[in-house]
C-alpha cells in the first residue's frame, strides 16, 4: 500500500468518554441480548407445540433462578432499548443534541428503564 500523506483519523484516547458513548453501546448490546430474549420467547411456543414434558420443561427453566434473572435482565433490555429508540427518534427530528440536553436525556433514558423494570416485575411478583 502506498503512504499517503493524508491525515489519520484521530484516536480515540483524544476524544472524552460521555454519557452518550456508554448509551451508544449499552444499546448494541441489549439488541443482542434481545435476540436471545426472541429464541427463549420461540423456545417457549415451540414447547407448547411439543407437548406437556417439553412445556413443563421449558416453565421450570424459567422459574428457576437464572431463569428469572434472565427474564428480569431481557424486561430492562426491552425497556432500555425501547426507551433509548424513543430518544434517537427525537434526534432524528433533530431535538435534543445540546450537550445537556442529551446528557438529561440519556440519564432519564436509564431511570425510565430501571423504573418501569422494577414496576413490571413488582406487578409480576405480586400477583
Amino acid at each position: 500500500m502506498a503512504h499517503s500523506d493524508r491525515p489519520l483519523s484521530p484516536h480515540l484516547a483524544i476524544y472524552r468518554w460521555k454519557i452518550s458513548n456508554t448509551l451508544s453501546i449499552i444499546h448494541r448490546m441489549t439488541g443482542v441480548a434481545l435476540s436471545f430474549g426472541a429464541l427463549a420467547l420461540v423456545s417457549w411456543l415451540l414447547s407448547i407445540l411439543a407437548g406437556q414434558g417439553y412445556y413443563s420443561l421449558v416453565n421450570d427453566l424459567f422459574d428457576s433462578f437464572i431463569g428469572r434473572f434472565a427474564l428480569f435482565g431481557w424486561t430492562f433490555c426491552f425497556f432500555y432499548h425501547l426507551s433509548n429508540g424513543i430518544r434517537h427518534m427525537c434526534w432524528d427530528v433533530g431535538k435534543g443534541f445540546d450537550r445537556l440536553q442529551a446528557q438529561q436525556s440519556g440519564i432519564l433514558v436509564l431511570a425510565v428503564a430501571l423504573i418501569l423494570t422494577v414496576g413490571l416485575w413488582a406487578i409480576v411478583l405480586a400477583g
